[in-house]
C-alpha cells in the first residue's frame, strides 16, 4: 500500500513539475483585437516580441514599402509604453503581389513582425502599448489600427516561442549573418551616368532560382521602380535592374541608405548601399 502511494505522490510531483515548466515556457500573448476583415495581437517570449497579423482567404497587407500601386505601409507607435527605451521592428521577407492596379509588395494569410525592445531599467517589466496602423486591400486599399497591450516581465529567461522563432527566420540576413540557404548578393552595383540610369543587383541562390526575387526600398517612402530580374545563370547566378530612368529624380537617393532584399524559396538576405 505504502508503495503505490509513493509510486502516486511521486508521479503527482512529476506531472506538477511538468505543468509548471509548460506554464513557465508558455507563449505571452495579449488578446485580439479585431479589425477590418484583419486581427491583431502581441506575443511575447525570450527577449523578444512579434505584431501578428492575421487575414483571411484574399486579403493583404502591405511591407515597409508598399510598391508600385500604393498602399498604406505598417506604422507603430510605442509612445504610450512605460520602461521602453526603444523598439525595432523586422520585416519578414514580402512578396510581389500583382492585380490589376499593378505591383505592390507585401503578406497574405498572415504575417508576424519581430520587435527587438530595449527596457530603460532591464530591472523592470516593459508595458507594451502599440498604436498599430496599417492597409488591408482586396478590390480596394482600406486604412486598419488597432490598440494593443502587453506586459514583458523583467530579465526573462522564457524561452522564444515558436511563432517568433518561425517569423524570425524570415527576416532577410544582413551579409555578416548570412545563412547557408540565404541568397548570397554578390554586388549592387548603382549605374547613374547616360540616359538610362539604373541600379544593378547580383546576387547567388543556393538551391536553385525558384520563387527568387528582389526589392529595393529608400527611407522617407521615396517612390522606388520594382526590380525586374534580366539575366539567370546555370549556376544560380540571378541578376536584377532597377531602372530609375521613370518617375525617378535621382538626387533624391543620394546620401540616403538604400536597401536591396533578395528572397527565394530557401531564404532572404539584404544589404544597404547608396547612389554615392
Amino acid at each position: 500500500m505504502r508503495s503505490k502511494r509513493n509510486f502516486l505522490q511521486s508521479a503527482f510531483v512529476c506531472v506538477a513539475a511538468f505543468l509548471a515548466a509548460a506554464t513557465a515556457s508558455a507563449e505571452v500573448a495579449s488578446d485580439w483585437a479585431e479589425g477590418h476583415y484583419s486581427r491583431t495581437r502581441l506575443i511575447g517570449g525570450g527577449g523578444l516580441i512579434g505584431v501578428e497579423l492575421e487575414l483571411p482567404e484574399g486579403w493583404k497587407t502591405y511591407w515597409r514599402y508598399p510598391g508600385e500601386a500604393g498602399g498604406v505601409a505598417p506604422s507603430f507607435d510605442w509612445s504610450k509604453s512605460s520602461n521602453l527605451e526603444s523598439a525595432e521592428v523586422l520585416y519578414p521577407a514580402p512578396l510581389r503581389m500583382s492585380d490589376a492596379g499593378g505591383e505592390t509588395i507585401g503578406y497574405k494569410g498572415s504575417v508576424t513582425f519581430p520587435v527587438r525592445l530595449k527596457a530603460k531599467d532591464p530591472a523592470k517589466p516593459i508595458d507594451v502599448r502599440l498604436g498599430l496602423e496599417y492597409g488591408v486591400c482586396k478590390d480596394i486599399c482600406i486604412p486598419a489600427e488597432a490598440q494593443l497591450a502587453l506586459t514583458l516581465p523583467a530579465n526573462s529567461n522564457a524561452e522564444t516561442s515558436e511563432p517568433l522563432i518561425a517569423a524570425m527566420s524570415r527576416i532577410p540576413a544582413t551579409p555578416d549573418a548570412r545563412r547557408e540557404n540565404d541568397p548570397l548578393i554578390k554586388r549592387v552595383t548603382p549605374e547613374l551616368a547616360g540616359d538610362k540610369p539604373r541600379i544593378v543587383i547580383e546576387a547567388q541562390i543556393p538551391g536553385g532560382t525558384d520563387g527568387v526575387d528582389a526589392f529595393v526600398d529608400a527611407p522617407g517612402g521615396f517612390y522606388v521602380p520594382l526590380p525586374k530580374q534580366i539575366a539567370a545563370g546555370p549556376d544560380g547566378t540571378v541578376t536584377f535592374e532597377v531602372d530609375l530612368s521613370r518617375d525617378v529624380d535621382v538626387a533624391d537617393f543620394k546620401g540616403k541608405p538604400l536597401t536591396a532584399t533578395v528572397v527565394s524559396g530557401s531564404g532572404q538576405s539584404q544589404m544597404t548601399f547608396s547612389l554615392e
